[in-house]
């Protein structure tokens, strides 16, 4: 394992591309540990900052994982989480009943709170207004892999079983739709990738440098009044969001001749 002193790519850039095509090779198996940082710092014949930048990029990219006191090991299967919000609906409005199973949701607060300004803004009211938020964490069996809320208005849910901490044997929109008495018509999702909080990091377990994804869903009934906002954030990394959907059939010209005017 060699790096080039004369090219124009780092040291580290130079390392972690060797490294990476190792780990895609399968030299080393999802779950192994590789040597210690000492131990590829003598391999490349670099100072052991130079393999730490190296470890830093590679565990921000998602093929990396540190286990505190334990060292560094290839990251397993990357998880993809193969739903949009739409997702949460389904093809009909029925209970799927493979949900819970696949994103083992633990709902870890239900109160009120005053609302985040993205929260206020969806729902138009001034920050910090108080509202109903339901708080979750979804888990694989070996670490978190989502925080996300539900916020309801106050008017709304207050006296009913979106006030109790208890995870309900259907989807939250359906009881919400029951509590509420107005169904959901449409909703607007809002994709951004940022730096996380520190809670989130925090809850997610992951470096406060690490990239997350963050999905704002507002749900609106038939007179376009938002019924629920709900937030969710995943780490970037080993995240990817996929949608499948149909394409529109072209359609024929109804005026193929550009100089007539059909009346």
């Amino acid at each position: 394992m060699t790096i080039n002193p004369g090219a124009a790519e780092v040291p580290h850039r130079q390392i972690a591309e060797q490294l990476r095509a190792q780990i895609r090779r399968g030299d080393w198996a999802p779950g192994e540990r590789l040597p210690s940082i000492p131990a590829i710092a003598e391999m490349f014949g670099v100072a052991k900052q130079t393999v730490q930048r190296t470890i830093d990029q590679l565990r921000v990219e998602g093929l990396l994982i540190t286990k505190p006191g334990s060292g560094t090991y290839v990251r397993g299967t990357r998880r993809r989480l193969n739903r949009l919000s739409r997702g949460r609906y389904g093809g009909h409005r029925g209970y799927h009943a493979d949900l819970a199973a696949r994103y083992r949701q633990h709902l870890v607060e239900v109160g009120r709170a005053p609302a985040p300004p993205e929260v206020a803004d969806a729902f138009g009211v001034a920050d910090g207004t108080e509202l109903l938020v339901r708080r979750h964490i979804v888990r694989t069996e070996d670490s978190p892999v989502e925080v996300g809320a539900s916020w309801f208005r106050v008017a709304d849910a207050a006296g009913t079983s979106l006030e109790r901490m208890e995870a309900f044997g259907r989807p939250l929109y359906q009881e919400a739709e029951e509590a509420i008495g107005r169904p959901y018509v449409s909703a607007r999702d809002t994709i951004s990738a940022r730096q996380p909080s520190r809670e989130e990091a925090e809850l997610l377990q992951i470096r406060p440098d690490t990239p997350v994804l963050h999905l704002l869903h507002v749900a609106y009934d038939a007179a376009h009044k938002p019924l629920e906002v709900a937030q969710a954030t995943w780490p970037g990394p080993v995240t990817t969001l996929t949608e499948e959907y149909r394409i529109p059939a072209p359609q024929p010209d109804p005026d193929p001749d550009p100089g007539l005017v059909l009346g």
